[in-house]
């Protein structure tokens, strides 16, 4: 993948719209998110404000034709302690997927951490949903945990792997 035509930057108000297509994209596959139902910007502006430039970004990937991805750092159970383990997650836009996106964000997440002052970060990602899965595991997360048959989707319950990385 070529990134020469890639443009990453902080997330602004009026990319959530086009963060919110791209999360309700992956809804009815029922691989990546335990919502079942597509939810709505306005729901989401909490979620956007807890985000910031400098502890907690929220970036857009942009190509040539918008938005093709974003990626989130979520602060880990909301006490102090913790402040320097972040979650990640990625989503990537229907269209753009298997063109090296996910790498792409995975390796600015990673270059980002000492500036954000990270040392640990995690991915919780569904047992099924190997593309994330194989992702995480090529740079180097591993299984930190497994909770079995935690979610429930469609009446099939569904494990949760937690993977996670030291990197500071």
């Amino acid at each position: 993948m070529s990134t020469t035509n890639l443009s990453l930057r902080d997330a602004n108000l009026e990319d959530l719209a086009d963060i919110v297509r791209i999360y309700n994209s992956t809804v009815a596959g029922r691989m990546v998110t335990a919502d079942t139902e597509p939810v709505t910007t306005a729901s989401r502006e909490g979620w956007f404000h807890e985000h910031s430039a400098d502890f907690r970004p929220l970036w857009v990937l942009e190509n040539g034709s918008g938005i093709c991805g974003w990626l989130s750092f979520q602060s880990f159970y909301g006490r102090p302690a913790y402040n320097a383990t972040a979650e990640v997650s990625i989503y990537i836009d229907e269209a753009c997927r298997g063109q090296g996106i996910g790498r792409y964000l995975m390796e600015q997440a990673l270059e980002a951490c000492p500036k954000l002052g990270l040392k640990t970060l995690l991915g919780f990602i569904f047992g099924h949903n190997e593309p994330s899965l194989q992702l995480f595991r090529k740079f180097g997360f591993e299984n930190w945990a497994h909770l079995p048959g935690i979610a429930e989707l469609d009446g099939i319950e569904r494990d949760l792997i937690i993977l996670g990385k030291r990197v500071g």
